[in-house]
């Protein structure tokens, strides 16, 4: 019969296996998670954000009613048009919807803030036309947004005309609650008075939400969107 000290000394082999298989199970499901967050949402998302794009440009292409302007105003999940920066390739191109929801950003989308500012349009005669998007994950559509350099062109497309910026500052890194860099004159954009500003946002640094990162541009000019006629001298 084993003495009382022999017992814990045969129990720990035990417990060390199962304590190892337990590490083996959460490591495991980590790595699904993982997987799931930056893989698979981002199949789902563009999924999504390719079925969106084809309804907004079916919409374009619908013949338009005689003296029938463009819509000035825009709901939640409503199509403005689309994003491309060239810095992030020369196909980048991202659709952009109205809202910040994680119910819009989650479709791979660039989504308009509606609040506490809510954006100027750009055909606005001056405002902040402000916009978010995912690093990581859902489309990760702004993952690469600190590539961008001062002086590089963002092109908004919406139905009838082209919207060309040029970057002017970047914040790196700020509060994630610092709602200002939204605002109509963000006060670390370095603009001094009411214009035409486009702001994008998104988290960082990659793979966290811990804080928020800013790109500032001003717009410069604008091109009438015709199909007989070659896309804006950026984007070629």
């Amino acid at each position: 019969m084993p003495r009382p000290s022999e017992a814990p000394s045969r129990r720990l082999p035990a417990v060390l296996g199962l304590l190892g298989e337990l590490l083996i199970t959460l490591g495991v499901l980590l790595g699904l998670f993982v997987a799931y967050s930056l893989w698979w949402t981002n199949v789902v998302a563009d999924r999504s954000a390719d079925g969106l794009t084809r309804r907004v440009l079916r919409t374009w292409a619908a013949p338009s009613v005689p003296g029938d302007a463009a819509p000035r105003t825009y709901r939640a999940g409503d199509g403005v048009g689309f994003l491309h920066i060239p810095r992030l390739g020369r196909d980048f191109s991202v659709l952009i919807l109205m809202g910040t929801g994680l119910d819009t950003l989650n479709q791979g989308v660039a989504g308009v803030y509606q609040e506490p500012y809510p954006a100027a349009m750009p055909w606005a005669a001056s405002g902040n036309f402000a916009m978010a998007a995912h690093r990581d994950g859902h489309g990760a559509r702004f993952h690469d947004l600190p590539e961008l350099r001062r002086g590089d062109p963002v092109v908004v497309e919406t139905r009838d005309t082209w919207y060309v910026y040029r970057v002017d500052s970047t914040l790196q890194q700020t509060s994630k609650y610092d709602v200002a860099v939204t605002a109509p004159v963000p006060p670390e954009s370095g603009y001094t008075r009411p214009g035409r500003y486009l702001t994008l946002t998104t988290c960082t640094p990659a793979y966290t939400s811990r804080y928020r990162m800013a790109v500032w541009a001003s717009l410069t000019r604008t091109q009438p969107v015709d199909p007989s006629r070659d896309l804006p001298a950026e984007l070629r």
